[in-house]
């Protein structure tokens, strides 16, 4: 029961972290939340730097037999933030690059056909389509 309170809160941390990066992550202000966290984050450490025993007070108060622990579970939070934002960019980048390569082909596509039908088409593809013999045209009556 003696940790109970940081674990809490570090599993709480964890989990609201997952949750607001998987939801936000193309939110321009999910961005700017990140900078205000390093920003603060980097605050955080210079202080802990400066005053060590502050962070072995405060480890204490929280249920962390010393301030050295408490800075490595504050560390895992921050790897656990670095992966997930790492991944969500990753997959974010598939994304974009899958649409750009179906945009491309699309347009790839709509410009051979292009030249196709107005008989632009490039050396081998147009002796091919010569040596093939024309489809006989559909007829509108019927033949009896």
């Amino acid at each position: 029961m003696k940790y109970f309170w940081i674990q809490l809160v570090l599993i709480a941390g964890s989990v609201s972290m997952a949750l607001i990066f998987i939801r936000t992550w193309s939110q321009a202000k999910n961005r700017a939340w990140k900078r205000i966290a390093f920003s603060l984050f980097v605050i955080v450490n210079v202080y802990a730097v400066l005053r060590p025993t502050d962070v072995t007070w405060l480890a204490q108060q929280l249920g962390v037999g010393r301030g050295t622990d408490l800075v490595l579970y504050v560390m895992v939070l921050g790897m656990g933030f670095l992966t997930l934002n790492t991944f969500l960019r990753f997959r974010s980048l598939e994304k974009k690059i899958t649409d750009l390569a179906r945009t491309v082909a699309i347009n790839e596509g709509v410009r051979h056909n292009d030249e196709r039908l107005n008989g632009e088409l490039p050396a081998p593809v147009a002796a091919a389509a010569e040596s093939e013999p024309a489809p006989e045209p559909a007829s509108d009556s019927v033949k009896a």
